[in-house]
């Protein structure tokens, strides 16, 4: 697809409902990122909170295409800027991770929108999101925060992690955070989002296309209102003709 074509279907999408609806998922995805989160302290690190955030953006995604589901994400991190506790690490790990997840699902799904590719997607999205999220925690997130936060004293957060994990050493903190906190974590939290998104888009896709609907009233209003003119003006005719025939 060469440039220009690419800017004048972006251009035709744009439009007043397309970004309202992108502004009204993204607020409820802010909502839901900021406030409806709580930790699984008996089964993850405290410091992994359970939240759904990325449903709303799935929803952008599946019934406005990936782009628009990308924008949720990358939206509602960004409202959390001001209010960041990780110095902007872990939105960033969240944006990064909520498009690695969202991305692929809306894909494979506007290829072809049929349920079986619904599951694909959200399947391939889930695994996606999650490797990614073993590399981005090894090599990013965890340095950092040992870094920025205990001054590189690695002890610390390995003592955070002894009440769940009683083998757990500086050694070989990586194989049980990665492989016993973050990947099922992850699994298990973007598993459920994919569950309920499975369940329920499909219902909530119709109140997200309203201008469908909207354009198809005015459709038939229009071709009613056509139709009448019709009639009407072959009425006048009819009475023309009469009135001619008449005079003759």
């Amino acid at each position: 697809m060469k440039a220009k074509d690419f800017f004048l279907q972006a251009k035709k999408k744009l439009t007043a409902a397309y970004i309202t609806k992108v502004a009204l998922l993204s607020g409820i995805a802010f909502v839901l990122y900021m406030y409806a989160k709580f930790p699984l302290a008996f089964m993850f690190p405290s410091f992994l909170d359970m939240q759904f955030s990325e449903l709303p953006a799935l929803l952008a995604g599946f019934s406005l295409g990936p782009v628009a589901g990308t924008l949720v994400i990358v939206i509602k991190c960004l409202l959390k800027f001001p209010f960041s506790s990780t110095a902007f690490v872990g939105e960033i790990t969240d944006m990064v991770l909520g498009v690695l997840y969202v991305l692929p699902a809306s894909i494979i799904y506007q290829h072809n929108k049929t349920k079986k590719n619904a599951l694909i997607g959200l399947i391939a999205g889930t695994l996606v999101a999650a490797a990614a999220a073993i590399v981005i925690n090894r090599f990013v997130s965890i340095p950092f925060y040992v870094s920025f936060y205990f001054k590189g004293n690695f002890d610390v957060i390995v003592n955070m992690l002894k009440s769940l994990y009683k083998g757990i050493t500086r050694k070989s903190f990586y194989v049980y955070y990665l492989l016993l906190a973050v990947l099922p974590f992850n699994l298990l939290r973007l598993g459920l989002v994919s569950f309920i998104t499975f369940l329920v888009y499909k219902s909530l896709s119709k109140p997200l296309h309203w201008e469908w609907k909207s354009k198809k009233v005015a459709a038939e209003i229009s071709s009613v209102h056509d139709e009448n003119e019709t009639k009407n003006e072959t009425q006048i005719d009819e009475v023309n003709t009469t009135e001619i025939e008449d005079k003759q």
